[in-house]
């Protein structure tokens, strides 16, 4: 778990023309369908033809059914939403069984009904291979997909606008509550949104401002002093303009002691002008304010927690991290006919962030202490302003049918980082129980470190191109232009530094059914070797590293739409790793590769009345095929060992049982493979599996009542790890066991 602050190696909407692209149908007519789904899906109603004990989001899935029309994009809380129209895997608007790449969309409403309040828990829990780790350093976490981990490698997305990443932190968006669907895009993403994601893409959609009045609160409490209340509210202002507001606020004692305590607020307002029926501007402000746990993990004493010191915090008494993300964004759509379609969106990010802590944490055996280091007073200033444009056209290209979107995205980013990596510490030591945690040095506060500027211009275009009705032909191409300068506010020195990145993927995707699809492609990506916008002196001669894939797939419905399922397999290679070797004054050399090698199936499906389940499962092998670091002045090669933090299992099962009427539980398994803290395998983090509960009660046709279990059988599991010479000194761990209940009432 290296500490990611460590350097290795004007606040307005710009006044760009806004082109619009719009809904292909009317938007109220798809709201009204929308709302209906949201009012079904909480407050219990009922659909013909489905026997009384059905799931309550079964009801939901079979009303999308017969009340889907060709302009609803509302993700259904059942299955694997293969029909439903995406754009994060494509700016085309294909559903997952159109789209030649691994896509999960994964409903809110699933999410909040299996009490996952948090975006990682969402994803980890109910996405395909993806795992969540890291630590407060990271933003509380960062994900792993096909061998490749972190803010650097799986970009994270809200409402499709990136946040460029800096000192590899990303804190916005982290709360459920607002999202509509989750959309998880598994594999080299280049081409779609840039360097940084050649693991793949999550990307958290919002919920939109309705036509149609709905009104959803919810009250929660728990153990360790929880609590939660959250409102969502929707509906018309006047005969055009509609709004849509959520609240959502989360707070808690802790289980770690002292200093356990979190809160959280996360605020989204919307406005949409419906101005004619192919027409649409909404307004969006997003707003979130964390205070998390501020705990960095627990010591190992001979490799191993003691129960005794499970539930300790070793950071010092005045620890403090905060973290506050504004995100501004107008977004218009227009159709000016029924084979053009036009959107664009202009965005202003921000982002401030503290962190005050002691991080590091040893035991020592040989005077029975825990020794503490690292005391870091780090703050966080950033900004990003830009716009997007993509359009959409339909046409007809040598006598076949053809789609085809072209686009541009330009941003400017300022960030400035303020530290206190000068500060001479002392490192401290305390007794593994009854210590006095201490207080931060008086003499070890932060001052200007460095600032950087990044302006980046990119132009991406996509076709799909129908060979025959049944054979089309996809390819995607991106280029990005960014410029990076960079001043050190103690030294004045400046560097300026451009890149230029390619992406592009060809596939085919072949339907023999229309309900079914098998697809094969080739992608291309590129991943900088550290935050691209924070990036040192030392690493600026560089270039960026370049990964490719192959995939192979094919993914359908059967038995009438109870069973969705996809399948997929593929390899990829990832290049110009830095080598660090001895005997050189540079820092290394860009010469090292990685890969990954596996297969990922998903099933949703719906046995019998009243019965569900949801499962998938990833198998991988991942290594460095070659990389040498310098240790101890000697050149050690980790060739064929596994890339850190990234496990090569991955398994997620959920079972819903209505087993009589107005009562539903649910079990969830989560599993993670064995992964390691160190480039040699030798810190090693064991495999573990959760299991969860739940357990809900529909009060009334407007209410329901949910009691939840987390880690039923408390096991004691790590999320994070630091090792030290290739052992293992301390492991975050993940919440034990503890309920919760909750009351959600709508109107």
């Amino acid at each position: 778990m290296p500490s990611p602050h460590r350097p290795r190696g004007h606040s307005l909407l710009p006044a760009l023309a806004l082109l619009p692209l719009a809904l292909s149908d009317s938007v109220r007519a798809q709201d009204a369908v929308t709302t209906r789904l949201d009012e079904i899906a909480v407050r219990g109603g009922s659909s013909p033809g489905l026997p009384p004990n059905a799931p309550a989001d079964a009801v939901g899935a079979e009303a999308a059914a017969a009340l889907r029309t060709p302009s609803l994009t509302q993700s259904s809380p059942v299955g694997l939403n293969l029909r439903t129209p995406s754009r994060s895997a494509s700016r085309l608007g294909l559903t997952p069984l159109e789209t030649p790449a691994s896509l999960d969309i994964i409903s809110g409403e699933t999410v909040r009904l299996r009490g996952q309040t948090s975006v990682l828990d969402a994803v980890s829990q109910n996405g395909t291979g993806i795992t969540a780790y890291g630590s407060p350093g990271s933003g509380l976490g960062a994900f792993t997909s096909r061998g490749f981990a972190g803010q650097n490698s799986i970009q994270t997305l809200f409402d499709g606008t990136r946040l460029y990443v800096g000192a590899n932190t990303m804190t916005f968006p982290f709360d459920t509550w607002n999202v509509e669907r989750i959309e998880v895009l598994r594999g080299p993403a280049s081409v779609l949104y840039g360097d940084g994601a050649i693991g793949g893409i999550v990307n958290v959609v919002s919920k939109k401002p309705l036509f149609t009045p709905l009104n959803v609160a919810r009250f929660g409490l728990g153990e360790d002093g929880i609590a939660r209340a959250a409102v969502d509210s929707t509906g018309p202002i006047g005969d055009s303009l509609a709004y849509r507001l959520n609240v959502s606020g989360n707070r808690a004692g802790g289980w770690i002691t002292p200093e356990g305590d979190f809160r959280n607020l996360a605020v989204s307002g919307a406005l949409t002008l419906q101005a004619n029926p192919d027409l649409a501007f909404t307004l969006s402000h997003d707003f979130g304010y964390q205070e998390p746990t501020r705990y960095w993990g627990t010591p190992l004493v001979n490799g191993r927690i003691l129960e005794a010191t499970r539930f300790n915090n070793y950071n010092v008494r005045d620890a403090r991290i905060a973290w506050t993300d504004n995100w501004t964004q107008f977004r218009t759509e227009w159709t000016p006919s029924a084979d053009i379609t036009v959107r664009n969106t202009a965005y202003h990010l921000q982002s401030q962030r503290h962190w005050r802590d002691v991080e590091q944490y040893r035991f020592d055996p040989s005077t029975g202490l825990v020794d503490r280091s690292d005391y870091l007073d780090i703050y966080h200033d950033q900004e990003q302003v830009g716009n997007r444009l993509d359009a959409t056209f339909r046409h007809s290209l040598f006598g076949l049918a053809n789609q085809f979107s072209a686009g541009f995205d330009v941003n400017h980013i300022a960030f400035r980082h303020t530290n206190n990596f000068t500060f001479s510490e002392t490192p401290t030591s305390v007794p593994l129980t009854g210590y006095d945690p201490g207080l931060f040095p008086a003499d070890g506060r932060a001052t200007p470190a460095y600032a950087t500027r990044m302006n980046q211009a990119s132009v991406f275009a996509e076709d799909r191109l129908f060979l025959t009705d049944r054979l089309s032909f996809l390819t995607g191409v991106r280029f990005d232009a960014p410029q990076l300068y960079r001043e050190d506010l103690r030294s004045g020195a400046t560097f300026e530094r451009s890149f230029r990145a390619l992406g592009y993927r060809f596939a085919l995707l072949y339907e023999p059914t229309p309900e079914t699809s098998l697809y094969a492609q080739y992608a291309t990506a590129t991943d900088p070797v550290n935050s691209l916008i924070t990036l040192s002196q030392s690493l600026a001669g560089f270039q960026l590293s370049t990964g490719r894939q192959v995939e192979l797939g094919a993914k359908g419905l059967a038995f009438g739409g109870t069973v969705e399922w996809t399948l997929a397999g593929y390899r990829i290679v990832k290049d110009n790793l830095i080598s660090r070797l001895p005997g050189s004054s540079a820092i290394g050399i860009q010469v090292g590769q990685q890969s990954s090698l596996g297969a990922e199936a998903a099933v949703s499906w719906l046995p019998a009345p009243g019965w569900r389940i949801d499962a998938n499962l990833a198998l991988l092998h991942a290594q460095y095929d070659d990389f040498t670091q310098t240790v101890g002045g000697v050149a050690v090669s980790y060739a064929g060992k596994q890339p850190i933090n990234v496990p090569e299992q991955v398994a997620n099962l959920w079972v819903n049982w209505a087993f009589a009427r107005d009562w539903e539980g649910r079990i969830g398994l989560q599993h993670v493979g064995e992964v390691f803290s160190d480039f040699g395998n030798t810190a090693r983090r064991p495999a573990y599996t959760l299991v969860n509960l739940g357990l809900d009660h529909q009060v009334t046709a407007a209410s329901r009542l949910s009691f939840r279990v987390f880690n039923l059988f408390d096991k004691v599991y790590a999320i994070d790890g630091n090792a030290v010479d290739g052992v293992g000194t301390a492991w975050l761990l993940g919440r034990p066991r503890s309920f919760e209940v909750a009351y959600t009432i709508a109107w």
